[in-house]
């Protein structure tokens, strides 16, 4: 182990899951941690942490980190049928469909049954700076719907959706691209959300596209394609998120 990043201690009751404890911390959402956890990117005590493991009050949680220069960052349009991550028997998913270079893992999810833009990287300091929703970082979704759009429909998307009795959608900017199909930006990322927002008013999605992650954008990002993401594009990126 070279160059390992301790994480601060934080005062908290123990033992604790090591993905609460990374969470807690700041440095990944409970999803993200398990992310780096099963890309054996966390250590605790010097030891590869395995999922479920806890920490105690004097246990040192490490996380290799890379030299600036090696971090890598891609964009990958995700195919309809393939799962982001946790495959289950007779699927597959983005690392059995495309060859990710060593330590690439995806940021954020799609569901199986959607397709368009996944951040690919090495640099665990994206996770929670992208996914957590107290940053307001803008997602875009095409959707084509099973039935004509009405100006009603969308009012209601925009002025946000209850999804459960503990949840509300933060406000949505929606616009109609065509008769059947919404472009829709949200800075949320619960699971199947705009699925689930669009079937609350009786509406069902026939086709979702994730077109935009922040000032990133898939334009013609074929299918199961990826694109190194460099330059002027890749700085505004990392700036927008803070590093």
């Amino acid at each position: 182990m070279k160059k390992n990043t301790p994480i601060k201690e934080i005062k908290k009751d123990f033992p604790v899951r090591i993905n609460k404890y990374l969470a807690d911390k700041g440095f990944s959402t409970r999803r993200g941690g398990d992310e780096l956890i099963k890309k054996g990117l966390v250590y605790i005590n010097g030891k590869i942490a395995v999922l479920g493991d806890s920490v105690n009050e004097h246990d040192i949680v490490t996380i290799p980190k890379p030299k600036k220069s090696s971090y890598t960052y891609y964009l990958y349009h995700k195919p309809v049928g393939i799962v982001t991550v946790g495959r289950g028997p007779g699927e597959k998913e983005i690392k059995d469909v495309t060859k990710l270079p060593e330590g690439v893992f995806p940021i954020g999810r799609l569901d199986k049954d959607s397709h368009g833009l996944i951040i690919l990287t090495n640099d665990g300091r994206v996770t929670d700076r992208l996914l957590n929703p107290k940053y307001d970082h803008e997602k875009e979704y095409r959707v084509i719907l099973d039935k004509p759009v009405t100006h009603e429909f969308m009012i209601r998307l925009r002025n946000g959706v209850s999804l459960g009795k503990n949840f509300k959608t933060k406000k949505a900017d929606v616009r109609r691209f065509n008769s059947h199909t919404i472009d829709i930006v949200i800075t949320e990322g619960k699971n199947r959300q705009v699925r689930r927002m669009c079937a609350s008013f009786n509406y069902a999605v026939e086709d979702l596209c994730r077109i935009r992650i922040m000032n990133l954008e898939l334009e013609k990002l074929g299918s199961n394609s990826l694109k190194k993401l460099t330059g002027e594009t890749l700085q505004i990126f990392l700036k927008s998120i803070g590093l």
